[in-house]
């Protein structure tokens, strides 16, 4: 049996430089002292500060070396296939050039997938030594992983000095809270919290009991629900507090930190780690940490009207500018500027009502507003054109609408937004109309599964609620989930379609694909659509619509069709591929998605390919279960 082994594995190395050239007697011999090993997906194959027995050549999967920092956060150096080797910085023991005793920081090593590898022990390093292409081929490797060393550090310098003014890109809350809590027990009274926020000089009181966070009462909170409304100062703290507040780890991050005060619409963040109370970090502490710029930023976004409208967009930008100078990864980054689009959005639609009631003009009837395509998804970084549409309870005065329509459009091309060259906006007929009449409109494209009338439903049912009736919205989301119930054929159209756009495979050698293969890869037509379509019909046929890619994940995930490991690592492929794509198209001022890739890094390069390869397997699950 191991004899038999022993052939499957020489018959697997035997054209490696390390075995090649050898007789098969002297090779089996050689593999005899080798071991072969098996690794599951995401296993521990090197751990740091152990000892290194040889050289890891990996048969079979694909393996990623890693290193954690002082945070304890990972940090992949290089990625490793098949045919490749782990472990030449043990190359100097084996030379006599360091100690083996000698305790040293390693770096670690795991399995991306199944791995199978063959640990080749310094003893049959030493009997292949005098073999000059085992010298020429170690000697390149060492090299191009030299390269490699160097041109990553060259990227990780170049990137500290582009941050300016001495910042870290990677400040932790704990650098920016307020550590002096000011705090109250929920039996307090009013009067008394006001007078600790004057005697702290704080904005914001923590309402703690027996050591738990409670509450949290700000100067708003003052204002708003004792002054506005007369209670008196004598009651107690519980009566106006905000119970169970959003809170953040001292360990967080700076962009997290914003993106949470920002999400939910809040300006102060209770700091608490495993139930204890660290500190307050506030938006102020945070803005000013960063820059004054930002302050006016949310300020004016905050005070916009008719006539500053138009000056959003710069001050979006502004952000967007600086999250992305501070390397801040896509998510968090999408985020807090989809936040900052959805109230401008909102705005819109509120000058547009005011507008109209200024004319005279009253909503006949509720309704809801909804926009589609990349603002739908919340991936909308820059302002592109409008995607749009209306929807409105029964009416036979839909003249009204018709005005709000254009009224919205017009204001979001004030604020910004071109208009969309398909016309998908609440402005054209097509695009607003009562529940029944967007029964008929989806049921017809249900029906007749032109090319057209796929792309439109493709953009349809990225579709996200924005403003207006709450009540009308789960009508609207229950009418469209009876016609899908009742329609499985149309998602099966669907996929056809989506067989003509297969995600690319790169898993070619990087040499040949990067250097004699193809050059580029178009980011959004070839990656990002063919994502999007693919979780869009698994996310349909499993009832959940409207949302997010990361929400329909969770969703995906929640019921049992996405496994925990597959989701981790569907949403850092995303992570990944988005990074990729808002740098390329900021850099370009919105133009070519086009990325080249002499202008990616080898870590980049190969990032790119392991993302490529979970989309690829997301797009294969779509076809597996609509297979004919």
């Amino acid at each position: 049996m191991q004899q038999k082994l022993n052939k499957e594995i020489w018959k697997a190395v035997q054209f490696h430089p390390l075995f090649q050239g050898v007789d098969e007697r002297t090779a089996l011999s050689l593999v005899e002292e080798c071991e072969a090993l098996t690794y599951g997906k995401k296993e521990m194959m090197l751990k740091a500060d152990t000892p290194r027995q040889g050289l890891l050549l990996i048969l079979q999967g694909i393996a990623e070396v890693f290193v954690k920092n002082a945070a304890g956060q990972e940090e992949v150096l290089e990625v490793i296939r098949k045919g490749e080797i782990v472990g030449f910085s043990s190359l100097a023991e084996f030379l006599g050039f360091s100690s083996a005793d000698k305790p040293q920081a390693n770096v670690e090593v795991r399995s991306v997938d199944d791995v199978q590898a063959l640990l080749i022990p310094f003893s049959v390093l030493a009997k292949r030594w005098d073999d000059q292409g085992v010298h020429d081929y170690l000697l390149s490797q060492v090299s191009i992983r030299l390269k490699d060393v160097y041109g990553s550090l060259a990227e990780q310098v170049k990137m500290a000095k582009g941050i300016g003014e001495g910042e870290t890109i990677l400040a932790r809350v704990q650098d920016l809270m307020s550590d002096k809590i000011a705090s109250v027990s929920p039996d307090t009274s009013i009067q008394e919290a006001a007078q600790r926020m004057v005697g702290n000089k704080t904005s914001s009181v923590l309402v703690i009991e027996g050591g738990d966070l409670k509450g949290i009462i700000t100067e708003r909170d003052i204002v708003g629900r004792v002054v506005m409304k007369g209670i008196s100062v004598e009651e107690p703290s519980r009566l106006v507090m905000t119970e169970k507040p959003v809170t953040i780890s001292r360990f967080a991050y700076y962009y997290d930190a914003l993106s949470k005060i920002l999400l939910n619409g809040i300006k102060h963040l209770p700091v608490v780690d495993d139930g204890e109370i660290s500190g307050v970090i506030s938006l102020t502490d945070l803005l000013r940490k960063k820059n004054d710029s930002m302050m006016r930023t949310i300020k004016k976004i905050d005070e916009s009207d008719e006539k500053s409208l138009p000056e959003i967009k710069a001050a979006i930008y502004e952000i967007t500018e600086t999250l992305l100078r501070d390397h801040v990864p896509s998510i968090a980054l999408l985020d807090i500027i989809t936040k900052l689009y959805d109230r401008l959005i909102g705005r819109a639609v509120e000058l547009s009502l005011k507008a109209l009631r200024e004319k005279g003009f009253e909503p006949p009837v509720p309704f809801a507003f909804y926009l589609m395509g990349s603002a739908g998804r919340g991936e909308q970084f820059m302002l592109t054109d409008q995607d749009h549409f209306l929807v409105y309870g029964e009416t036979s005065e839909h003249g009204y609408f018709e005005k709000l329509g254009a009224e919205i459009t017009a204001r979001l091309e004030a604020a910004g937004y071109a208009r969309c060259k398909g016309l998908m906006m609440s402005s054209e007929e097509q695009w607003r109309g009562t529940l029944l009449q967007w029964q008929d409109r989806v049921r017809k494209w249900m029906l007749q599964s032109t090319n057209e009338n796929l792309l439109l439903a493709h953009n349809f049912f990225s579709y996200r609620f924005v403003a207006g009736s709450e009540t009308l919205d789960e009508e609207f989301e229950a009418k469209i989930a009876e016609l899908l119930d009742r329609s499985k054929i149309f998602l099966y159209r669907m996929v056809q379609a989506e067989r003509e756009q297969e995600i690319p495979t790169l898993d070619e050698p990087i040499r040949a694909l990067f250097k004699l293969s193809r050059k580029s890869i178009d980011m959004k037509k070839e990656i990002l659509f063919p994502f999007h379509h693919s979780l869009q019909i698994l996310s349909l046929y499993y009832g959940g619509i409207p949302g997010t890619p990361l929400e329909k994940i969770a969703s995906l995930k929640e019921k049992g069709i996405f496994t925990e490991g597959f989701t981790e690592d569907l949403k850092e492929a995303f992570s990944h591929v988005l990074d990729l794509y808002i740098r390329q198209r900021w850099g370009n001022n919105g133009g070519s998605s086009v990325l080249s890739f002499s202008t990616m890094s080898t870590r980049q390069k190969d990032e790119l390919i392991l993302s490529l390869r979970t989309l690829r397997e997301l797009q294969g699950m779509v076809f597996a279960r609509f297979s004919v």
